[in-house]
């Protein structure tokens, strides 16, 4: 199949947009100079994300088609947080030019999975070489005429609850940081996350006030809705779901670790909550997170650690 390198920048592309199938939001796919997406509410919900090798994920630890499933639905995650549904990715991709081209095939074949599991498409990009693999994905969605969700509603009185797995990418983490090969399952869930991509209905549904996407660890991100709120959140350590599977490290796994792509948000105090979602705290007047009454445990995700 040869490498990057031999097959051009314009081969390379041609093959790659063969895998890519096109949904019906996607009114002009690759090919020209961008694509055209349809935006039937007349506004577009965007937002971006870099994943760089060696700082997002590894490529002795994840295949290329893990990668290219975890790169789309942490952008595509982003988008059903804001109430929308997902439309389409834009993929700017890097590599050495002697990665092997199946590779990147593989790794386009994950992007395109995820995205049919969010009923979006991979509308376009752009390759180029570079010393390391870098993912640049652009997810954009459509809100459908509602207001979109946002961190800044939640109100004291309100409860909060989780949808998704909590915990599961980090335990995975760390068990491949030990060398260690199992429970296969958490080492899936670092490699590649599942994202309820029903939640965002789900939540509007029953009147949702605030939400979020766990990307960067629980207590830490739904200190982004407290400060965006000017509230309080009060953890019950209790209430939050600490399976079996994580281990002796469970809770701080679940309430630091990131990656999951579960969701958070606040609801009114009389929200009927189907059982998809679980309430593990409510919003009181003050500021900041608290757990069990005292400050969070520290080691939530930094993109710049010192």
């Amino acid at each position: 199949m040869g490498t990057i390198g031999d097959v051009g920048e314009f081969g390379l592309i041609a093959r790659l947009t063969r895998r890519l199938p096109q949904g019906p939001d996607v009114r002009l796919g690759p090919g020209d100079d961008a694509a055209v997406i349809a935006a039937p509410d007349g506004r577009v919900v965007a937002t971006t994300d870099l994943l760089v090798e060696g700082r997002h994920f590894r490529r002795d630890w994840s295949g290329p088609y893990d990668i290219g499933r975890k790169a789309a639905a942490q952008n595509l995650a982003d988008v059903v947080a804001m109430g929308a549904r997902p439309t389409a990715l834009l993929v700017g991709f890097a590599a050495p030019p002697a990665t092997d081209a199946g590779w990147a095939e593989r790794l386009y074949d994950g992007l395109a999975d995820e995205c049919r599991a969010a009923g979006a498409s991979v509308a376009g990009g752009d390759v180029v070489g570079a010393p390391g693999v870098m993912l640049a994905i652009t997810a954009l969605g459509d809100l459908g005429g509602a207001a979109p969700l946002t961190r800044s509603g939640a109100r004291p009185g309100d409860v909060v609850a989780v949808r998704g797995r909590l915990g599961h990418a980090a335990a995975g983490l760390a068990l491949l940081a030990e060398g260690r090969d199992g429970p296969a399952e958490l080492i899936a869930a670092h490699r590649r996350p599942e994202p309820p991509y029903a939640a965002g209905e789900e939540a509007r549904a029953h009147g949702v006030t605030a939400l979020l996407d766990v990307s960067d660890g629980l207590v830490q991100d739904l200190g982004h809705i407290a400060s965006a709120s000017g509230v309080r959140i009060e953890v019950d350590s209790s209430a939050v779901p600490v399976p079996e599977l994580l281990g002796p490290d469970g809770l701080r796994h679940a309430l630091t670790g990131g990656e999951d792509h579960a969701f958070a948000g606040t609801f009114p105090p009389d929200a009927d909550l189907p059982p998809s979602w679980t309430v593990i705290g409510t919003v009181a007047e003050g500021s900041g997170t608290r757990v069990d009454g005292r400050e969070p445990p520290t080691g939530a995700w930094d993109h710049f650690p010192t």
